[in-house]
């Protein structure tokens, strides 16, 4: 099957060649390469090379080379079609079907880039044209230079309503293409020649990823409404899929191994200015899922420069909301809030480069701008107000697709929730390890609780776990969102949860490293066999020597009993709080959660007999 070669150099312009080989070996960044051990032979010291910026791997070795095309080819034992077929599907791009319509289609397309790279050449040169001084004036008030204007091939559109209409008929472009481009707009009355798009705007071309002109973004030079205006969308122009400076943020991304993301055209203009290239911006809204997909193609996790008033922060609550059921192992978002009022072309021109390259320091985690959405304004005075609250928590847990990710973020929640709201918590401090708890740190002080069927459920469902540490990765979650009243048990939990998350391949001498090098194991011992607290281990499905199905099934029922009386205990802190604040919120809370924990009891019941 022949491809349209547009179509495979959209394949390479979005998906690095270390990013697929680096599945395969792994790869140490050198300067603008990558090299590690060639996957194509046996060899000891690393003589396969990657470089992105030219979109090839080598192997000084064995002499294997080629792009990212050719590596999914020879390391997967895959067909040239079978290949293109598989990255396609990564990189978010549908098969073209090869009919004569889909050739009519193709060459419809080439027919739209050419007549838009015709109309950006058109646009600069009027820019520079002496009778036609606005557009000039306007980008040299606000400090752009003549270089900035040529690397963005910044433009302008006269005011005249026919000076692109006139100059398309001299070229033979027809009135009907330059339309779809979104180049010209007939009169809505439908009488008279079709009219100039953009007029007394200047203009800045949008690019694709390889930097192929797919549309436009305009401003009035005085702001009147509408004060940007974009092209029409197009077979080749889709809002909410482009990015603007996409292609020429993604060489800087890979060296500066960050992305950041402003508002605006002139945003973006000032941040590279200022020496960030690796800047990029939606076109005037709200970050999609097509764009947060093409901006962790560029970094792992991009960089949202927003203002840091209420709109900037409802627009990072928005890109929160947004990426939160995207995230990936390694795939965040992180955000910097300028001083109120600002953003980066006005900073720029206020504060100098060196202002604004320092304002992109620090950036906020998305966790933590999560966290503050959820809790900011929110009344927890008492016990069903923060029920409430640990609810919106859950939900909002909930929305991750990625178990692992969403395992962490309960965990990470549930630990501030605590802290917010709950009795303070001693932690590891430094150098308290388990041989200090041997003299009498936490874990002693635990040793010395009374073993009350939920301490023995506890130890439990984590000696199961320690003694089987393959099931960790199934159970992560479940494990997260457990509540432990120990501090030792917390602190396991926590070590527990974070080794899946780490871990590919769990294993018994990969999770006692673990435990071992972070003070933990000595406890995990004492856990695995407590001496005088509450016996050894008689649970069989707890033993090391059980089958893994039988630990995951024992573990499961513990959990389920765990979850119980967690909500029993909820209940009983509801009831109290009804007796001093009899209200229908609270008397709600008290019905959902009695009928919450009569269906555990159903289940614990019907887990006990079976059915």
């Amino acid at each position: 099957m022949n491809f349209p070669p547009r179509f495979l150099d959209d394949i390479r312009a979005r998906l690095p060649v270390s990013e697929r080989a680096g599945r395969a070996v792994r790869l140490t960044r050198r300067g603008r390469e990558h090299i590690g051990l060639c996957p194509f032979h046996s060899e000891k010291t690393p003589s396969f090379t990657v470089n992105d910026d030219k979109g090839f791997f080598h192997c000084f070795g064995c002499g294997a080379h080629g792009d990212v095309i050719g590596f999914a080819m020879r390391h997967e034992g895959l067909s040239f079609p079978e290949a293109v077929a598989a990255l396609a599907g990564e990189a978010g791009l549908a098969l073209p079907e090869r009919t004569p319509e889909a050739r009519a289609e193709e060459r419809r397309r080439d027919g739209l880039r050419e007549v838009l790279e015709f109309a950006a050449g058109w646009f600069g040169r009027a820019l520079a044209r002496a009778d036609e001084p606005a557009g000039a004036r306007w980008f040299a008030d606000r400090g752009v230079d003549a270089a900035h204007i040529e690397r963005f091939r910044l433009g302008y559109a006269p005011a005249s309503g026919r000076a692109l209409a006139t100059v398309l008929a001299g070229e033979g472009v027809s009135e009907d293409l330059a339309c779809e481009a979104g180049l010209l707009r007939r009169p809505r009355s439908g009488g008279g020649p079709a009219r100039d798009f953009f007029r007394g705007r200047v203009v800045f071309p949008i690019g694709d990823a390889a930097g192929a002109v797919v549309g436009f973004g305009a401003r009035s030079l005085d702001g009147a409404p509408p004060k940007y205006l974009n092209s029409p969308e197009s077979a080749v122009f889709r809002k909410g899929q482009a990015l603007y400076n996409l292609a020429g943020a993604r060489r800087a991304a890979r060296e500066a191994g960050t992305a950041v993301v402003a508002e605006g055209y002139m945003d973006v203009i000032a941040l590279v200015r200022a020496g960030v290239d690796h800047a990029a911006a939606p076109l005037g809204t709200a970050l999609t899922e097509d764009q947060l997909r093409a901006l962790w193609r560029l970094a792992a996790e991009p960089v949202l420069c927003l203002d840091g008033d209420r709109a900037g922060r409802a627009a990072a609550s928005r890109a929160a909301l947004r990426a939160l059921p995207l995230l990936a192992p390694g795939r965040s978002l992180s955000f910097v809030f300028l001083p109120r009022g600002e953003d980066p072309d006005s900073l720029l021109a206020r504060a100098g480069a060196a202002a604004l390259r320092a304002s992109l320091a620090g950036p906020t985690p998305l966790v933590d701008v999560v966290w503050r959405d959820l809790t900011t304004g929110r009344n927890a005075a008492t016990p069903e107000r923060r029920a409430a609250l640990r609810q919106a928590i859950d939900r909002r847990v909930g929305e991750i697709a990625d178990a692992r990710v969403r395992a962490l973020y309960a965990r990470t929640f549930r630990e501030r929730f605590d802290r917010a709201f709950g009795a303070p918590r001693r932690v590891f401090g430094p150098g308290q390890t388990g041989d200090g708890a041997r003299r009498g740190g936490w874990a002693a002080e635990e040793a010395a609780a009374p073993p009350d069927d939920g301490a023995r459920r506890e130890r439990l469902l984590l000696v199961t776990l320690l003694n089987h540490p393959a099931l960790l990765p199934d159970l992560a979650e479940e494990l997260a969102a457990l509540e432990f009243r120990a501090e030792g048990m917390r602190k396991l939990q926590a070590e527990l949860v974070d080794f899946a998350a780490a871990a590919d391949a769990p294993s018994e001498s990969a999770l006692h490293d673990r435990l071992a090098a972070s003070g933990a194991l000595d406890y995990a011992d004492r856990l695995r066999d407590p001496g005088g607290w509450s016996g050894r281990v008689t649970e069989s499905f707890a033993r090391p020597d059980a089958a893994d199905a039988e630990a995951l099934a024992g573990f499961r029922h513990l959990a389920e009993r765990q979850r119980r009386a967690a909500l029993a205990a909820e209940l009983r802190a509801a009831e109290a709080g009804l007796g001093e604040n009899m209200d229908k919120k609270a008397l709600a809370l008290l019905v959902r959660l009695r009928y919450q924990l009569d269906a555990a009891d159903r289940a614990a019941a019907a887990a006990d007999t079976g059915d």
